[in-house]
């Protein structure tokens, strides 16, 4: 389980199912990119195919962009997938472009981190897109929610 330091300062574990850790005391947060990691612990868990990219683009970006920030704020933060390279590579990537890594060199940096990470050219395009703010909208800083009228509201978080 390699720790990824990113230049402003923030730290992310990365991980595979197989060293899934449930009682794993210094873990304040994680992402998981499959349903099998079934986290008893906080955390969001994304539908995102093996080899893919994800099913919900603006979803997956808003919880990326929560997830730097709470490492950013010293959060003990966990990333994992099946193996924990392609789908975790993928979203190290895009926590590097927010940590300051211009969004072309992104992925070689995360592969000098952690080899094999990001597999597929569709996850290479992904983090190009997510780093180009393509994936953008409310969901990332903001909730909609329903007031008692049945209108609809923008509320910042």
């Amino acid at each position: 389980m390699p720790d990824i330091h990113f230049p402003d300062g923030s730290l992310v574990r990365a991980a595979g199912l197989q060293e899934r850790a449930v009682e794993a005391a210094w873990r304040g947060h994680g992402l998981y990119l499959d349903v099998r990691w079934a986290p008893t612990w906080p955390a969001e868990v994304l539908d995102w195919p093996d080899l893919g990219t994800p099913t919900d683009d603006r979803g997956a970006a808003a919880a990326i962009r929560r997830t730097h920030r709470l490492a950013r704020s010293g959060v003990h933060v966990e990333v994992g997938c099946l193996a924990g390279r392609g789908r975790t590579g993928t979203v190290l990537a895009c926590i590097a472009t927010l940590a300051g890594i211009p969004a072309e060199d992104a992925v070689a940096w995360v592969r000098r981190r952690l080899p094999g990470a990001v597999e597929t050219s569709a996850q290479e395009a992904w983090v190009l897109h997510f780093a180009s703010g393509a994936f953008d909208g409310p969901m990332q800083d903001e909730a909609v929610t329903e007031d008692p009228s049945g209108a609809s509201t923008d509320q910042a978080q």
